[in-house]
This record gives C-alpha cells, structure tokens and sequence, in this order.
C-alpha cells in the first residue's frame, strides 16, 4: 500500500492491517521514536507478504485477522521464508487462548491487543528487534498467573518459586531487559541472571513463548 524511507540503523517496521484507522494509531504510536521507521503499510495478507519482500523490514505488526492470507498464516510465511531476522508480532482486538498459542505455534514473536498504548507498542517493536518475545502485560499476568496456580499445588517443592523468582518472571514477560530488571529490583545484573537461569531451568522452559506452550499442555488454557 505504502512505502516509506528509513535511516540506516532504524528498526525497518511494516504494518499490516485492514482498518486505516489502526495503521494510522500505530504509525503515529511510533512516529516519535527516532530509531523506529514505519517502511511499509499492507491492507491484506497478500499484500502484506508482497511488501515484505521488498522493503525487507525488520519487525512485521500483523493484523491476526488480515483478510486474504490470515495473519497467522503469514506469520508462517514470512517466518519460513528465512528471510534475515524479520521478526513478526501478533494484533489482536483480544487475547483468546487460541489465537495466542497459534501466533507461537506459527513463528510470531510477540503478541499485542490493539487497545496497548504507545509505550507497549514500542516495547513489544523493540523486543522483537532484540529478538526476544514479548507478551502484552495483560496476557502475559494472566498466563504467568494460571501458571504459578498450578505450580503452587504440586507436591514436588523443588517446583516452587521464591518471591524472587516470580518477581523476576513477570518482568521478563513485560518485556524488560537484564539490567532493567535489575535496576527495578535493586539487585546486580548476574543476580537476575541467575535468577533467570534457575527460574527457566525449574519451568523446563526457555523462553515466555516456551511458558506459553507449557501451559496449553497443562490444560491452564484451553483451545
């Protein structure tokens, strides 16, 4: 639909969604970050893929409900294409269970309501450049609550988690840095990553993406 020019160490984003009003309320979302370009802006999923392969951004925000090829099948797409790093993050008017496990099942990096602010929206764009997952705070509470719910009524101890550790948990899946943890924390940046390590190492996971997957097979969402 539309192409823009960006400076050459800027987060190369393209939007994919098909209400100008949505594209329009992230693009000024982002406007304001200097190191963040909007590159391309796509109306359906056909497009969407088309763009993506000329304009080669780095972050792809994708409508779930694109129409045409679906936003979870050109998560898919443009994830098995190998194209560089592009990295794709999940829209979605709501977090259903579903829709959450099938953007990571299928690639996504990241999942976002579109009701998130300016500030979420930036995190979760910003993440994804890192490479890293990023769930929206709401999702993430929610799926890290049921989570540590079942934790908690396990026998076994060694599966329990200090206040620490939870502390820790429910910073990384809103996205935080080592040192932003740790500065929130007041603690040394190896702390957290101990923390971190032992924390992965007791839910046999190694990501919030991984958290997610857990506990679908769980039964703590359900499909």
């Amino acid at each position: 639909m539309t192409t823009q020019i960006a400076s050459r160490d800027a987060v190369r984003v393209i939007l994919a969604d098909d209400h100008d009003a949505v594209r329009s309320g992230i693009r000024d979302a982002l406007d304001p970050c200097v190191d963040i370009a909007v590159v391309a802006e796509a109306a359906d999923g056909d497009e969407l893929l088309a763009l993506a392969g000329s304009t080669r951004p780095d972050v792809a925000l994708v409508d779930i409900a694109l129409p045409g090829v679906d936003g979870l099948e050109a998560t898919r797409r443009l994830v098995e294409s190998g194209r560089g790093t592009l990295r794709v993050v999940i829209l979605s008017v709501q977090g259903a269970d579903a829709s959450i496990l099938g953007a990571l099942q299928n690639g996504a990096a990241g999942f976002v309501l579109k009701s998130a602010g300016a500030t979420e929206m930036e995190l979760a764009v910003r993440a994804a450049a890192r490479g890293e997952n990023f769930l929206c705070p709401s999702i993430a509470r929610k799926v890290i609550g049921a989570y540590l719910e079942h934790v908690d009524t396990r026998d076994d101890g060694t599966r329990r988690l200090t206040d620490r550790q939870r502390q820790v948990l429910e910073l990384v899946a809103k996205g935080h840095t080592t040192k932003r943890i740790a500065q929130r924390l007041k603690i040394s940046v190896k702390t957290v990553e101990a923390h971190r390590g032992e924390l992965m190492r007791r839910l046999d996971v190694r990501n919030i993406a991984g958290l997610v997957q857990q506990a679908v097979r769980m039964g703590l969402l359900t499909l």
